[in-house]
């Protein structure tokens, strides 16, 4: 196996699908020959020619559009938002358009669009280009939400996204791109959409997250598994759906929960796995929920992230309390 980052995972799902299926189109503002801003896309144009992988203008609309009609005539356009912050100028597309149309075309139709797109903090990007948006997408029925933690999964995701019927936001946090690497197979392979996984096995205490903030719940458990406190971090992979059955066996296992998650804390993705604990375990929990999240305020400029973003200090306090309520 190649030790990848996640990047280059992402580089290498991208060519994989160009090859496997002719159908597969990929566009978006510079992914072509100078390979997207992250360098996602670099080579494939060169690989694969100027009508699989191409520029388009800097209008999010126009995007949406193209990948919305190309998608109807029987295409899988995978289409890059810059930046996920950039989404308010395709919202019509995503949410009214491409989310509702098996339901309005009765199932007739497939839709198989996958919206590829940066997104989260850590890395001092500038107003937009960070913000944590996927609760927006969470809410609307239609669109599956799919944010990868690491290289293994996010070119398995992708495949699998890529090969979905329907349309897929994909979202891949900026701080993961390059920060590690993984054993990645070199041939093609799926995870299924909607599984979460279990990333380390506990007994005490079950942290449950998604996206950069696996790594950290990850690091907050090393620590605390020095003081005899035993944490299951649960990677959910897909935000929608949610995978239920995973969450609620592990909530049952252990007893204890804290949830957490990178956004803002108001009406996130977080809370949404909260109401369902509350919902279908609330009789299995020992003590209540706990929560980490950002404050409920506009994404901080510059150096002001590093105190405004959760943590694994932020994880470890919170599993410390909920452990000894």
């Amino acid at each position: 196996m190649a030790q990848l980052t996640m990047i280059q995972a992402i580089t290498d799902a991208l060519a994989i699908e160009l090859e496997n299926d002719p159908n597969v189109l990929i566009f978006g503002e510079d992914v072509g020959k100078n390979g997207g801003v992250f360098r996602a896309t670099q080579g494939l144009q060169e690989k694969f020619g100027e009508d699989r992988v191409f520029d388009t203008p800097l209008a999010e609309s126009g995007i949406g559009g193209l990948a919305f009609g190309l998608a109807l005539e029987g295409f899988r356009p995978v289409a890059e938002i810059q930046f996920f912050g950039f989404v308010f100028e395709v919202m019509d597309t995503v949410v009214a358009q491409a989310a509702r149309t098996r339901y309005r075309m009765a199932g007739t139709r497939n839709l198989p669009i996958v919206f590829r797109s940066p997104f989260g903090g850590g890395v001092h990007t500038p107003e937009l280009h960070s913000d944590n948006l996927e609760g927006l997408m969470a809410q609307s029925p239609g669109l599956k939400v799919v944010i990868p933690s690491n290289p293994y999964d996010a070119k398995g995701l992708l495949i699998s996204a890529i090969r979905d019927n329907d349309p897929v936001v994909f979202l891949e946090h900026m701080k993961l791109y390059r920060s590690f690497r993984d054993e990645v197979p070199e041939e093609a392979y799926t995870v299924p959409i909607g599984k979460a996984a279990i990333t380390k096995e506990g007994s005490d205490v079950s942290v449950i997250t998604y996206g950069a903030m696996v790594r950290e719940a990850i690091k907050a458990a090393e620590t605390l598994e020095k003081e005899g406190i035993s944490v299951e971090v649960i990677d959910l992979r897909t935000v929608a759906p949610l995978d239920i059955e995973t969450i609620i066996a592990s909530v049952e296992k252990t007893g204890r929960v804290v949830v957490v998650q990178e956004a803002q804390r108001q009406a996130g993705v977080g809370a949404m796995v909260m109401s369902e604990i509350s919902e279908r375990a609330v009789l299995s929990l020992e003590a209540p929920i706990g929560r980490v999240a950002a404050p409920d305020t506009v994404f901080p400029f510059g150096q002001a992230e590093n105190i405004w973003l959760p943590n694994a200090t932020d994880i470890e306090n919170k599993v410390r309390e909920t452990y000894h309520f």
